[in-house]
């Protein structure tokens, strides 16, 4: 009998159903609860829950997406394997209900605990808890594993089908400052770029700034672009531009998407010269915010990974780790 492991993720970015879909593959009897796709049965629950919100400070929606997780475990059984991505989600009183579905039950943390907390959970929750940053990792004793690569390897591109030499493309945060300030410094250089913030705010920021001259140029969309369509950009892009957050030491999935187009990074994470995989003609490393580029990064060819460092950072690789399959 093959063995049942379920996943329970926000998954925001739909990076964590490609886990369901490798086990699914392996032969794994794998199913996901993915939280943040769950929503008011009607408009009137979505009214109550916006005044409970704005009057009394307290939020239902978190409380039914708890239980909507128990309710999908009693209906599915019993499981070999459970995996949470981002625990801080959930309460503590609900991982304790949870765990009484599982033998096994695992913690990933693709966020660093300064950004999200999860200190209440360290003791007597999960049998294993790995995450993405060293920092984290030496504080606090955490298995250490990387993000990974949900992509098959992409031929490389040819000149002609470049139309940007630098993608970015994030969440609406405190990065645009470092954004904007990008942008002028590849302008100065005569080096072409496509910027794609994404959120919710952006329309009102914009709005605010629409005579700016500093977001000139950068294209603010409300709705998360579809990996699809993702794909077909970083087709047509020389550099992927990775921007991490602060207190974040981690590899954001930017630099395994550039990895599967065989795509250069710039990055301003400087832990990746850490790992294996780093190369200076592929990867070019932000020290400091001058941003005072040397054009010659943009006029050498991407070096290709051996097959046997790219398949380390590989999806198949990363549940055989994991689930220890």
């Amino acid at each position: 009998m093959s063995q049942k492991i379920c996943i329970i993720s926000f998954d925001h970015w739909n990076y964590d159903k490609h886990i369901v879909d490798k086990l699914n593959e392996k032969g794994i009897d794998s199913f996901h609860i993915k939280i943040g796709g769950f929503k008011h049965k009607n408009i009137g629950t979505r009214i109550i829950n916006t005044f409970s919100k704005i009057v009394l400070g307290k939020n239902p929606k978190i409380k039914k997406r708890q239980e909507h997780i128990i309710k999908m475990l009693e209906e599915k059984g019993f499981q070999d394997q459970i995996l949470v991505i981002n625990p801080e989600v959930i309460s503590l009183e609900y991982h304790q209900k949870i765990k009484k579905f599982t033998p096994k039950y695992i913690a990933y943390l693709y966020d660093s605990v300064e950004r999200c907390p999860i200190e209440h959970l360290l003791h007597g929750v999960f049998n294993e808890i790995y995450s993405f940053d060293k920092g984290d990792v030496k504080e606090y004793g955490f298995k250490e594993t990387t993000n990974y690569n949900y992509l098959e390897k992409q031929p490389i591109t040819d000149g002609l089908s470049i139309k940007n030499q630098v993608l970015y493309i994030a969440s609406f945060d405190n990065r645009l400052e470092k954004v904007m300030l990008l942008k002028q410094a590849f302008e100065k250089i005569k080096v072409s770029y496509k910027f794609i913030i994404v959120g919710k705010k952006t329309s009102l920021y914009k709005l605010k700034n629409v005579f700016s001259s500093k977001i000139l140029g950068i294209e603010f969309k409300r709705n998360r672009i579809k990996q699809n369509d993702l794909k077909k950009l970083y087709a047509q892009t020389q550099t992927i531009l990775d921007l991490v957050r602060d207190n974040q030491s981690g590899l954001s999935f930017r630099v395994f998407e550039a990895m599967a187009f065989q795509k250069k990074l710039i990055t301003n994470n400087k832990n990746i010269k850490t790992y294996n995989f780093y190369n200076p003609n592929n990867i070019l490393v932000l020290e400091n915010e001058n941003y005072d580029f040397d054009k010659c990064f943009f006029e050498t060819n991407y070096e290709p990974l051996s097959d046997k460092i790219y398949y380390q950072y590989s999806l198949d690789n990363w549940v055989n780790t994991i689930f220890k399959i």
